[in-house]
């Protein structure tokens, strides 16, 4: 569960937009028109309750904004020194106290001039002192312009930290810079880390999840630390520092034994040596990583020697992986979870709490009364049960095989009873109640007697099998092909391939031509089409070729026309216009290609139906505006006038 959702913080506006949000609520919230005339008392109520407003607006914003912002002290040491290490403790905390202390200095302003407001002795002085009380508000919340800066700056980067719940299990990475941290928890957790071949990628905190005997993990990717002191370390290397010392978990420090990271072993192992304090009490992993590059069996033995020093106390255990290759991720995280988990167990065990539960239970064991031996014995009931339970069964059995001679046995009613099947030693076992441990062994576990001769039948199988494979192999080979064959066979799908290339080059690639554009669709093959549907093609043809004549006809007058004056070469296009008009309006395209009166009746119809909808949406064209409400509330309705009730 995640404690802390520093994401919840409402935006800081800043000094101006402070005021403008609490005068232009004034505005809109309280009434806006007073007169000379009405009584002063009204009047003060009037000017008193817009600086009241003003005042409690400013209250409430600032409230809100202390309110949301964590306080030091209450929350985790590890969020607090996280904070202090980005954000500088001291400045945080004189932030929020210029805030509260101008929360102070507004309800102070507030209280003085609603003093004086109530001794105002006409409209002008009660407005003059409103205005006072106002100006002096908006002069303090400018003054906080610098403050609610840093304010915003600051929430912004607590809603980038990432969600850490300091007493869940945790497994914290830690190293040089670029020996693998990131890799290792991109392989282990959901979470998408960047990884870069050159130091300092990470540079904050990052927070995967992973599962690991059925509970949630939370592995944490910290920056990479230098070997230097304290004092000198950056931003970037205090956040690891932080987490290192605050969180309980178990630490996984990674060494490139590879070196490539470029940093050689003795200073890594420096490096370990220095941040050793931070690890007590937290169970503690060396890992070895990058062992596709090297073996840890090659390297020189100062080097081992070096290794061997770092592990010196029982918490520390030595394991080797390689992100690249993936060997052995999966037994560090094994032995990484394990090592915490019987930690947080014997932590959990040694508490307050489980000592008052311990005392709360209480184990019973019996004390030996006398020297009287109590052997194990089976009462007499038990038997005469069984007993009865044998003849009964044989009853059924006997009634099941004779049916036919006793009248109240019904078949519905009696089941077959499987155990009187059993081949066992003794009959007399066959209706005892079997149990499921016998000896301190399972019951279904017992071997078969048989199961010698059952294995030979197997192994028979698997070497009949092994020959009818070895004589397929020699169909193969019957069957191989030739150098000729596989040279003709390369061929073969040679010219394939260019065969079908060309088809894409030269062909239409599978795509629809339009109709005006397809030479497929010729004259001879519109007549056969219209003598399969039964109708006439002789007009249809004939109409089809004086039209492909007159086309051809126009183009030859064009071509000649080109030589001729214009005059002559408008008149033919004119002759030509004319006689094209004329023949499209001889008959109506959708009479066309239809054989009897039936059919021109039934497309007339298809025609009105796809027109209705058109017409429906006829009164109203692209430039039609619709007004469905002359007067929309919201753009006419506004104050409320002179009367007895004021609901705002």
């Amino acid at each position: 569960m995640v404690v802390y959702n520093f994401k919840k913080i409402q935006v800081v506006p800043t000094g101006k937009d402070f005021i403008d949000i609490a005068l232009s609520k004034t505005q809109r919230k309280t009434p806006t028109v007073i007169h000379p005339g009405y009584k002063i008392s009204r009047i003060r109520g009037f000017y008193i309750r817009k600086v009241k407003y003003t005042q409690q607006t400013f209250h409430d914003k600032l409230s809100k904004i202390l309110e949301d912002f964590p306080m030091l002290d209450d929350i985790h040491p590890f969020y607090a020194d996280l904070m202090n290490v980005l954000y500088d403790k001291d400045h945080y905390k004189l932030a929020l106290g210029q805030l509260n202390t101008a929360r102070h200095l507004i309800d102070n302003v507030t209280k003085d001039y609603v003093r004086f407001l109530k001794y105002a002795d006409s409209l002008f002085r009660c407005k003059q002192l409103k205005k006072a009380a106002l100006g002096r508000m908006c002069t303090i919340m400018k003054k906080q312009t610098s403050t609610l800066g840093y304010l915003e700056q600051v929430r912004q980067h607590l809603a980038r930290l990432p969600s850490i719940d300091p007493n869940t299990r945790t497994l914290l990475l830690c190293g040089y810079p670029n020996v693998g941290k990131s890799s290792f928890m991109n392989k282990v957790t959901r979470a998408n880390v960047e990884v870069q071949p050159y130091a300092f990628t990470t540079k904050s905190l990052f927070v995967g999840h992973m599962d690991y005997k059925y509970v949630s993990w939370q592995v944490i990717d910290t920056p990479g630390i230098l070997d230097h002191p304290l004092e000198e370390r950056n931003t970037i290397e205090m956040q690891s520092i932080t987490a290192l010392a605050h969180l309980r978990a178990a630490v996984l420090y990674i060494i490139d034994i590879s070196e490539q990271c470029g940093y050689s072993i003795k200073q890594q192992a420096s490096l370990f040596n220095s941040i050793k304090p931070l690890f007590t009490n937290k169970p503690v992993l060396l890992i070895l990583n990058k062992i596709d590059v090297i073996k840890p069996e090659s390297l020189s033995a100062e080097e081992k020697e070096l290794i061997s020093s770092i592990q010196t106390g029982p918490n520390i255990k030595v394991l080797s992986m390689s992100t690249m290759t993936e060997v052995g991720i999966a037994d560090v995280k094994q032995t990484a979870c394990d090592t915490l988990l019987s930690q947080r167990v014997e932590q959990k065990a040694a508490t307050k709490d489980m000592k008052g539960i311990l005392n709360r239970l209480h184990v019973a064991v019996p004390q030996p009364r006398d020297e009287k031996v109590r052997s194990v014995s089976i009462p007499e009931t038990i038997f005469a049960a069984r007993a009865g339970n044998q003849m009964e069964v044989a009853k059924q059995e006997k009634e099941k095989e004779n049916p036919e001679n006793d009248e109240d046995w019904d078949p519905t009613v009696f089941g077959e009873d499987y155990r009187i099947h059993y081949k066992l030693k003794n009959d007399e076992w066959k209706f005892d109640a079997i149990p499921e441990i016998l000896d301190g062994k399972n019951i279904a576990d017992f071997v078969d007697p048989d199961i010698l001769e059952m294995l030979e039948k197997l192994e028979k199988e698997e070497e009949e099998r092994e020959s009818t494979l070895e004589n397929e192999e020699d169909l193969e080979e019957l069957y191989k092909l030739d150098e000729a064959d596989v040279e003709t066979l390369e061929k073969i799908r040679e010219t394939k391939t260019l065969r079908k290339l060309e088809h894409r080059v030269n062909g239409n690639n599978g795509r629809i031509l339009p109709r005006k554009h397809d030479m497929s669709n010729d004259i001879t093959s519109f007549e056969s089409h219209l003598k399969d549907l039964g109708i006439n093609p002789e007009k249809a043809v004939e109409r089809a070729r004086s039209r492909s004549r007159s086309r051809v006809r126009h183009d030859r007058d064009n071509e000649e026309g080109e030589h001729d004056e214009g005059e002559v070469v408008g008149q033919k296009r004119a002759r030509s216009r004319s006689r094209s008009r004329s023949r499209s309006r001889s008959k109506t395209p959708a009479e066309e290609g239809l054989s009897g009166e039936k059919q021109k009746e039934l497309v007339r119809e298809i025609m009105k139906k796809a027109q209705k909808k058109r017409n429906k949406l006829g009164k109203a064209g692209e430039a039609d505006r619709h007004i469905p409400s002359v007067k929309p509330r919201h753009l006419f309705s506004g104050k409320r006038g002179k009367g007895s009730t004021d609901r705002r």
